[in-house]
């Protein structure tokens, strides 16, 4: 009787959803529609068709020739050949236009639309995640996991650690050179029952893809959806504070990897300490226990399986990288792939189409998750509010000492990056406004950059409207429990990069003294 009370108790205390958190997001930003006073600045786009910029001015465009005189004359400082190259391809802000524009408050209608037009909006993501689950549902059919997970295990046997260093490495490695993000939830449902069989929990699966990615994206070097636009929107070449990002980079993975171990000895020496031991009969449920009885003999048909479905990873990360793909194409790549598989392990028709689609309908919900955080976004850009919240951060640097100011504007971006969750359209955005800033400082527009990528990096460990809810619900692991297991990692980073931009702001002293 006294244990059916504890448990009662416990449910009517559990954290809310992921998608019971985004619709709360949605409702409170719906409500900042109201308060927040709506305002726009001009944005000037690149027309390749005719040579021209294209300004948007309060619903109004204008044609102006694409020339240097014309970005002189708006005070933007890009060179041309950003925009002409292809390198700036998104609709930037221009500087000192922001104005307040008509109130448009976002009501009970337009919040309960937000998801709808969210998922619509995000509909490329979610069809790649949904065929990602069908895949999966083809591979557990086969039994091509089990068998590849009790090879590894004994390959690796008292060895498990490599795993980890590995994994986190290779995605950290992912994220900082081509913007590895959202790409990674392909590896959540894989890796997961690999972390189970070698006596860790799905805590530390999630941490070796998400960490790594978020590290990576962080730090990013040759990242073009982060470093590089945002150079280029800044107006300098992206090689400029490239050792710096670099040096991050490698403190900030080892100190993560480092964390995800020290976590993860912890739970195989006593696996009550797990941060999830609550729902370890839950996972092993949803994951499969894989039990050596009842596991198939890795053999000549199943190391095919296992190689056809680790090349749809190999072909998805060479088609991102090398060219130019998108999520219509991953998506492609995946079904592809099951169709392989399925063809070689020798599935009947009616047995392909139950299990394709009953590995997607298993990450249906993480679909909704993703398409509520996407009109969490959309209620913003509605109600006009997203100009207005830069335009005013962006005033509140002013005047400030050098190291006030950079690790202010660090703390800025954290704050922002709420608001706008993509890393490609935060830069877009906030440099042309935000980069002449260090002119008016004296310091360097790299470090700019710097604050942009690690302040945005950062807070995407947490932050509710970029991925992290998305990829929690495929493992169905609580946003508390996660906030618990990450609240030291995300302290010790922060102080990492305070001491990395006040440092990088005194060597430009050094430099400009001597």
């Amino acid at each position: 009787m006294t244990e059916k009370i504890k448990i009662s108790s416990y449910e009517k205390k559990k954290f809310p959803s992921a998608q019971t958190i985004l619709l709360v997001i949605a409702a409170f930003v719906a409500l900042l529609t109201w308060i927040i006073p709506s305002g726009k600045y001009d944005s000037l786009t690149y027309n390749k068709l005719d040579n021209t910029f294209v300004i948007n001015s309060k619903g109004k465009t204008t044609l102006i020739p694409a020339n240097q005189k014309s970005l002189d004359e708006l005070n933007v400082k890009i060179p041309l050949l950003n925009f002409t190259s292809g390198a700036i391809y998104k609709p930037i802000s221009i500087p000192d236009t922001y104005e307040k524009v008509a109130t448009n408050p976002q009501g009970f209608f337009e919040f309960v639309q937000s998801p709808i037009k969210g998922i619509i909006e995000a509909s490329d993501v979610i069809f790649l995640v949904l065929f990602i689950g069908g895949l999966i549902g083809i591979m557990n059919l086969t039994g091509a996991f089990d068998a590849g997970i009790m090879r590894m295990s004994s390959v690796l046997k008292g060895r498990e650690y490599i795993l980890i260093i590995l994994t986190t490495s290779l995605v950290a490695l992912g994220g900082t050179t081509f913007g590895f993000a959202e790409e990674t939830l392909a590896f959540i449902p894989i890796l997961i029952p690999v972390f189970i069989a070698a006596k860790y929990d799905a805590m530390v699966g999630i941490a070796c893809v998400f960490l790594g990615s978020s590290v990576g994206s962080m730090c990013s070097t040759t990242n073009p959806f982060a470093t590089i636009i945002a150079s280029d929107s800044a107006g300098i070449n992206w090689t400029t504070g490239l050792y710096g990002r670099v040096m991050m980079f490698c403190v900030c993975t080892t100190i993560s990897v480092l964390y995800i171990l020290r976590y993860a000895k912890r739970i195989k020496s006593d696996a009550t300490k797990s941060i999830i031991f609550d729902q370890k009969g839950e996972m092993e449920l949803l994951f499969g226990s894989v039990k050596e009885n009842k596991t198939s003999k890795l053999n000549h048909r199943l190391r095919i399986i296992l190689f056809l479905f680790t090349a749809c990873f190999i072909v998805m990360v060479i088609g991102v990288s090398m060219l130019g793909w998108w999520f219509p194409e991953m998506a492609s790549v995946f079904l592809v792939g099951a169709l392989l598989i399925g063809f070689v392990g020798k599935i009947n028709e009616s047995d392909f189409v139950n299990a394709f689609s009953k590995g997607a309908g298993e990450l249906l919900g993480v679909a909704f998750i993703i398409g509520i955080a996407r009109g969490v976004s959309i209620l913003m850009k509605d109600g006009c509010i997203s100009d207005t919240v830069l335009y005013n951060t962006s005033a509140l640097t002013q005047g400030m000492n050098k190291g006030v100011f950079v690790n202010t504007l660090f703390f800025i971006y954290n704050g922002l990056s709420f608001f706008i969750p993509s890393s490609s359209g935060m830069a877009v955005l906030s440099m042309p406004i935000m980069s002449p800033l260090a002119d008016t400082v004296g310091i360097g527009r790299e470090i700019i950059v710097n604050t942009y990528q690690y302040g945005m990096g950062l807070f995407a460990f947490i932050n509710p409207t970029g991925l992290i809810l998305a990829t929690l619900g495929i493992a169905k692991i609580g946003f508390d429990k996660w906030l618990k297991f990450v609240w030291p990692l995300v302290i010790i980073l922060t102080l990492i990069s305070m001491v990395f931009l006040t440092i990088s702001v005194f060597n430009i002293k050094l430099q400009k003294g001597f």
